[in-house]
């Protein structure tokens, strides 16, 4: 693609044209479930790259978007312990926001929600069995560590920074209440 087209093509991006290129950040702070379910605190870093795919026709629907994946590893630890691929997707008409991902634990969650083209803010949300903004998980979390929920803020500072916060709500066998994973870090432009 040649200068002019990527312009035209990150301009149709509405509020995702900003995330393109690759970032980095090592302020983030998760609180998870621990080994024996209780609770746990992890410092971390990450380093997540948005790039440009070509326009999604579905029909009369069309889709700007961005290809990503996202590794995260304790701050001191060499090994990375989540990662992610998948989609964020514009879709201007509806001025929809959404986000597909898939985590190798065997999680899949297509959120979306609304948002102005040029928003620097905007919230997705998904929730276990809708069949539009939804969440599939494999028998084992199904059973043990169920996702009814997920949340996701995203808050564009600068074009070269952005931070989110994620809060993932989960049933967890043996626990009356609910489990809020949360995940939040500030990423900085890298390239």
């Amino acid at each position: 693609m040649d200068l002019e087209m990527n312009l035209e093509v990150v301009r149709n991006l509405g509020p995702l044209a900003p995330l393109v290129g690759v970032w980095e950040g090592d302020k983030g702070d998760d609180t998870a479930p621990s080994d024996d379910r209780n609770v746990e605190h992890n410092k971390y870093r990450e380093r997540i790259h948005f790039e440009v795919i070509s326009q999604v026709h579905n029909h009369e629907q069309s889709l700007w978007g961005l290809r990503y994946s996202t590794k995260a590893w304790r701050l001191g630890e060499a090994e990375p312990f989540h990662e992610e691929v998948g989609y964020w997707l514009w879709d201007p008409a509806a001025k929809q926001v959404l986000r597909c991902f898939i985590v190798p634990r065997g999680v899949s969650v297509l959120a979306g929600g609304t948002a102005e083209p040029t928003a620097k803010q905007f919230e997705l949300n998904a929730d276990a069995g809708s069949s539009t903004y939804g969440i599939c998980s494999n028998k084992f979390l199904e059973n043990e560590f169920k996702t009814v929920h997920y949340t996701l803020q995203v808050t564009i500072h600068s074009n070269d920074s952005w931070s989110y916060k994620e809060n993932t709500q989960l049933h967890i066998k043996g626990r009356q209440e609910l489990f809020d994973h949360k995940d939040q870090n500030t990423l900085q432009r890298a390239k």
